[in-house]
Protein backbone atom coordinates (compact mmCIF):
# COMPACT_ATOMS: atom_id res chain seq x y z
CA UNK A 1 0.00 0.00 0.00
CA UNK A 2 1.15 3.54 -0.76
CA UNK A 3 -1.15 5.03 1.88
CA UNK A 4 -0.74 4.64 5.62
CA UNK A 5 -2.91 1.77 6.90
CA UNK A 6 -5.09 3.05 9.76
CA UNK A 7 -7.73 1.52 12.02
CA UNK A 8 -10.87 3.39 13.09
CA UNK A 9 -14.08 3.25 15.13
CA UNK A 10 -17.25 5.27 14.49
CA UNK A 11 -19.04 6.64 17.57
CA UNK A 12 -22.57 8.00 17.84
CA UNK A 13 -25.61 7.86 15.63
CA UNK A 14 -26.89 11.18 14.25
CA UNK A 15 -23.92 13.32 15.36
CA UNK A 16 -21.02 11.02 14.72
CA UNK A 17 -17.31 11.27 15.20
CA UNK A 18 -14.59 8.92 13.99
CA UNK A 19 -11.77 7.75 16.27
CA UNK A 20 -8.63 6.85 14.30
CA UNK A 21 -5.99 4.56 15.79
CA UNK A 22 -2.43 5.34 14.72
CA UNK A 23 0.56 3.04 15.06
CA UNK A 24 3.96 4.69 15.62
CA UNK A 25 4.87 7.01 12.70
CA UNK A 26 1.44 6.65 11.08
CA UNK A 27 -0.27 9.84 9.91
CA UNK A 28 -3.82 10.92 9.15
CA UNK A 29 -4.74 14.10 7.25
CA UNK A 30 -7.87 16.10 8.02
CA UNK A 31 -9.85 19.15 6.96
CA UNK A 32 -9.12 22.26 9.02
CA UNK A 33 -11.48 22.58 11.99
CA UNK A 34 -12.53 18.92 12.10
CA UNK A 35 -10.42 17.88 15.12
CA UNK A 36 -12.36 16.77 18.19
CA UNK A 37 -9.64 15.39 20.49
CA UNK A 38 -6.27 13.65 20.42
CA UNK A 39 -4.07 11.78 22.86
CA UNK A 40 -0.63 12.83 24.09
CA UNK A 41 2.11 11.77 21.70
CA UNK A 42 0.37 12.92 18.52
CA UNK A 43 2.05 15.77 16.66
CA UNK A 44 -0.20 18.17 14.76
CA UNK A 45 1.19 20.09 11.80
CA UNK A 46 -0.38 22.42 9.23
CA UNK A 47 0.80 21.67 5.70
CA UNK A 48 0.48 23.48 2.40
CA UNK A 49 -1.53 21.63 -0.24
CA UNK A 50 -3.60 18.46 0.01
CA UNK A 51 -1.43 16.75 2.63
CA UNK A 52 -0.96 13.58 0.59
CA UNK A 53 2.80 13.71 0.94
CA UNK A 54 3.37 13.42 -2.80
CA UNK A 55 3.79 15.88 -5.61
CA UNK A 56 7.54 16.41 -5.89
CA UNK A 57 8.66 19.59 -4.16
CA UNK A 58 7.35 23.13 -4.29
CA UNK A 59 5.57 22.74 -7.65
CA UNK A 60 3.66 19.72 -6.37
CA UNK A 61 2.63 21.56 -3.21
CA UNK A 62 1.47 24.58 -5.21
CA UNK A 63 -0.51 22.30 -7.51
CA UNK A 64 -2.19 20.58 -4.56
CA UNK A 65 -2.99 23.92 -2.91
CA UNK A 66 -4.40 25.25 -6.17
CA UNK A 67 -6.77 22.29 -6.45
CA UNK A 68 -8.07 22.94 -2.95
CA UNK A 69 -8.49 26.65 -3.69
CA UNK A 70 -10.62 25.82 -6.76
CA UNK A 71 -12.96 23.67 -4.64
CA UNK A 72 -13.42 26.54 -2.17
CA UNK A 73 -11.41 24.90 0.60
CA UNK A 74 -8.47 26.26 2.60
CA UNK A 75 -4.99 26.23 1.08
CA UNK A 76 -3.82 24.29 4.12
CA UNK A 77 -4.59 20.93 5.68
CA UNK A 78 -3.63 19.44 9.04
CA UNK A 79 -1.67 16.24 9.60
CA UNK A 80 -1.69 14.21 12.82
CA UNK A 81 1.29 11.87 13.34
CA UNK A 82 1.91 9.36 16.12
CA UNK A 83 5.39 10.28 17.40
CA UNK A 84 5.22 7.92 20.39
CA UNK A 85 6.05 4.23 20.82
CA UNK A 86 2.55 2.80 21.31
CA UNK A 87 -0.84 3.13 19.63
CA UNK A 88 -2.43 6.57 19.87
CA UNK A 89 -5.90 7.87 19.02
CA UNK A 90 -7.19 11.03 17.37
CA UNK A 91 -10.87 11.85 16.75
CA UNK A 92 -12.62 13.97 14.12
CA UNK A 93 -16.22 15.20 14.28
CA UNK A 94 -18.79 15.91 11.60
CA UNK A 95 -19.64 19.65 11.31
CA UNK A 96 -23.44 19.15 11.32
CA UNK A 97 -25.93 16.36 12.15
CA UNK A 98 -25.54 13.39 9.87
CA UNK A 99 -23.34 10.40 9.18
CA UNK A 100 -19.67 9.75 8.54
CA UNK A 101 -19.00 7.35 5.66
CA UNK A 102 -15.78 5.29 5.80
CA UNK A 103 -14.54 4.45 2.31
CA UNK A 104 -11.72 2.00 1.54
CA UNK A 105 -10.41 3.41 -1.73
CA UNK A 106 -8.59 0.19 -2.55
CA UNK A 107 -12.00 -1.52 -2.82
CA UNK A 108 -13.59 1.27 -4.88
CA UNK A 109 -11.19 1.36 -7.81
CA UNK A 110 -8.79 3.80 -6.15
CA UNK A 111 -11.01 6.84 -6.68
CA UNK A 112 -14.33 8.33 -5.60
CA UNK A 113 -15.97 11.61 -6.59
CA UNK A 114 -17.87 13.60 -3.95
CA UNK A 115 -19.44 16.98 -3.32
CA UNK A 116 -16.76 19.55 -2.57
CA UNK A 117 -17.44 19.94 1.18
CA UNK A 118 -17.86 16.24 1.99
CA UNK A 119 -14.24 15.35 2.84
CA UNK A 120 -13.44 14.97 6.55
CA UNK A 121 -10.21 12.98 6.98
CA UNK A 122 -8.07 10.28 5.35
CA UNK A 123 -4.94 8.20 5.73
CA UNK A 124 -1.77 9.97 4.64
CA UNK A 125 -1.17 9.36 0.95
CA UNK A 126 -4.75 9.95 -0.16
CA UNK A 127 -4.81 12.77 -2.72
CA UNK A 128 -7.64 15.33 -2.55
CA UNK A 129 -8.10 16.91 -5.98
CA UNK A 130 -10.78 18.28 -8.29
CA UNK A 131 -13.02 16.58 -10.82
CA UNK A 132 -14.12 18.81 -13.69
CA UNK A 133 -17.54 18.10 -15.18
CA UNK A 134 -17.40 17.35 -18.89
CA UNK A 135 -20.92 18.51 -19.67
CA UNK A 136 -21.80 22.21 -19.66
CA UNK A 137 -25.27 21.58 -18.23
CA UNK A 138 -23.86 19.58 -15.34
CA UNK A 139 -21.50 22.41 -14.51
CA UNK A 140 -24.12 25.16 -14.56
CA UNK A 141 -26.98 23.36 -12.83
CA UNK A 142 -25.46 20.46 -10.90
CA UNK A 143 -25.43 22.28 -7.58
CA UNK A 144 -21.65 21.84 -7.32
CA UNK A 145 -20.53 24.12 -10.15
CA UNK A 146 -18.14 22.78 -12.76
CA UNK A 147 -16.09 20.87 -10.21
CA UNK A 148 -16.39 18.33 -7.45
CA UNK A 149 -13.78 16.77 -5.19
CA UNK A 150 -12.03 13.53 -6.05
CA UNK A 151 -10.25 11.33 -3.52
CA UNK A 152 -7.55 9.07 -4.97
CA UNK A 153 -5.34 6.42 -3.36
CA UNK A 154 -5.53 2.98 -1.80
CA UNK A 155 -6.22 3.87 1.85
CA UNK A 156 -9.13 4.83 4.09
CA UNK A 157 -11.01 8.09 3.59
CA UNK A 158 -13.90 9.54 5.61
CA UNK A 159 -16.62 11.73 4.13
CA UNK A 160 -19.65 13.20 5.90
CA UNK A 161 -23.18 14.10 4.89
CA UNK A 162 -26.46 15.21 6.46
CA UNK A 163 -29.30 13.11 7.82
CA UNK A 164 -29.41 9.43 6.89
CA UNK A 165 -27.04 8.04 4.25
CA UNK A 166 -28.23 5.55 1.65
CA UNK A 167 -25.69 3.49 -0.28
CA UNK A 168 -26.92 2.08 -3.59
CA UNK A 169 -25.17 -0.21 -6.07
CA UNK A 170 -26.23 0.47 -9.64
CA UNK A 171 -26.24 -2.31 -12.22
CA UNK A 172 -24.88 -1.60 -15.72
CA UNK A 173 -27.31 0.77 -17.45
CA UNK A 174 -29.43 1.28 -14.29
CA UNK A 175 -30.50 4.91 -13.81
CA UNK A 176 -31.09 6.72 -10.52
CA UNK A 177 -32.48 10.27 -10.43
CA UNK A 178 -31.48 12.27 -7.35
CA UNK A 179 -32.13 15.78 -6.08
CA UNK A 180 -28.88 17.63 -6.79
CA UNK A 181 -28.49 18.64 -3.13
CA UNK A 182 -28.92 15.05 -1.92
CA UNK A 183 -26.01 13.70 -3.95
CA UNK A 184 -22.97 12.91 -1.76
CA UNK A 185 -20.50 10.71 -3.65
CA UNK A 186 -20.06 8.09 -6.34
CA UNK A 187 -17.42 5.74 -7.65
CA UNK A 188 -15.53 6.91 -10.72
CA UNK A 189 -17.32 4.54 -13.12
CA UNK A 190 -20.78 6.11 -12.57
CA UNK A 191 -21.94 8.42 -15.36
CA UNK A 192 -23.24 11.74 -13.94
CA UNK A 193 -25.51 14.17 -15.77
CA UNK A 194 -28.19 16.79 -15.09
CA UNK A 195 -31.77 16.62 -16.43
CA UNK A 196 -34.52 19.21 -16.35
CA UNK A 197 -37.80 18.43 -14.60
CA UNK A 198 -40.39 17.62 -17.25
CA UNK A 199 -43.58 19.69 -17.32
CA UNK A 200 -43.95 23.43 -16.70
CA UNK A 201 -46.25 23.04 -13.67
CA UNK A 202 -44.01 20.44 -12.06
CA UNK A 203 -40.91 22.58 -12.60
CA UNK A 204 -42.45 25.80 -11.31
CA UNK A 205 -44.70 24.56 -8.50
CA UNK A 206 -43.44 21.11 -7.58
CA UNK A 207 -41.06 22.40 -4.92
CA UNK A 208 -38.24 20.17 -6.13
CA UNK A 209 -36.38 22.67 -8.30
CA UNK A 210 -35.82 22.68 -12.05
CA UNK A 211 -33.07 20.06 -12.22
CA UNK A 212 -32.08 16.71 -10.79
CA UNK A 213 -28.99 14.53 -11.10
CA UNK A 214 -29.11 11.44 -13.30
CA UNK A 215 -26.70 8.70 -12.26
CA UNK A 216 -26.15 5.77 -14.59
CA UNK A 217 -24.49 2.52 -13.52
CA UNK A 218 -22.47 0.49 -13.09
CA UNK A 219 -21.07 1.75 -9.82
CA UNK A 220 -21.86 2.78 -6.27
CA UNK A 221 -23.67 5.95 -5.18
CA UNK A 222 -24.09 7.57 -1.74
CA UNK A 223 -27.15 9.80 -1.15
CA UNK A 224 -28.02 11.99 1.86
CA UNK A 225 -31.53 12.60 3.20
CA UNK A 226 -30.90 16.08 4.64
CA UNK A 227 -28.55 18.45 2.77
CA UNK A 228 -27.26 21.26 4.98
CA UNK A 229 -28.71 23.86 2.59
CA UNK A 230 -32.19 22.38 3.07
CA UNK A 231 -31.79 22.39 6.86
CA UNK A 232 -30.56 25.99 6.86
CA UNK A 233 -33.47 27.19 4.70
CA UNK A 234 -36.00 25.70 7.16
CA UNK A 235 -34.23 27.34 10.11
CA UNK A 236 -34.32 30.73 8.39
CA UNK A 237 -37.98 30.32 7.47
CA UNK A 238 -38.96 29.48 11.05
CA UNK A 239 -36.90 32.23 12.72
CA UNK A 240 -38.85 35.29 13.95
CA UNK A 241 -38.42 38.45 11.93
CA UNK A 242 -39.04 42.08 12.88
CA UNK A 243 -38.76 44.76 10.16
CA UNK A 244 -35.61 46.81 10.61
CA UNK A 245 -33.83 44.13 12.62
CA UNK A 246 -31.66 41.19 11.66
CA UNK A 247 -33.70 38.00 11.38
CA UNK A 248 -33.43 36.13 14.66
CA UNK A 249 -30.99 38.66 16.13
CA UNK A 250 -29.07 37.21 19.03
CA UNK A 251 -29.93 33.63 18.13
CA UNK A 252 -28.01 30.88 16.42
CA UNK A 253 -30.32 31.19 13.41
CA UNK A 254 -29.69 34.94 13.33
CA UNK A 255 -25.95 34.37 13.32
CA UNK A 256 -26.24 31.96 10.40
CA UNK A 257 -28.54 34.37 8.57
CA UNK A 258 -26.07 37.25 9.02
CA UNK A 259 -23.17 35.06 7.95
CA UNK A 260 -24.91 34.28 4.66
CA UNK A 261 -25.55 37.94 3.96
CA UNK A 262 -29.02 38.40 5.42
CA UNK A 263 -30.23 41.81 6.62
Amino acid sequence: MNNHEIDYVLHGDDMQFVEVELDPSETVIAEAGSLMMMEDGIAMETVFGDGSGGGGGLFGKLKGAGKRLITGESLFMTTFTNTGTGKKHVSFASPYPGKIIPVDLSQEGGKIICQKDAFLAAAKGVSIGVEFQRRLGTGFFGGEGFIMQKLEGDGMAFIHAGGTIHEKNLAPGEILRVDTGCFVAMTHDVDYNIETVKGVKTALFGGEGLFFATLRGPGKVWVQSLPFSRLASRVFAAAPYTPGESKGEGSVAGGLFDLLGGK
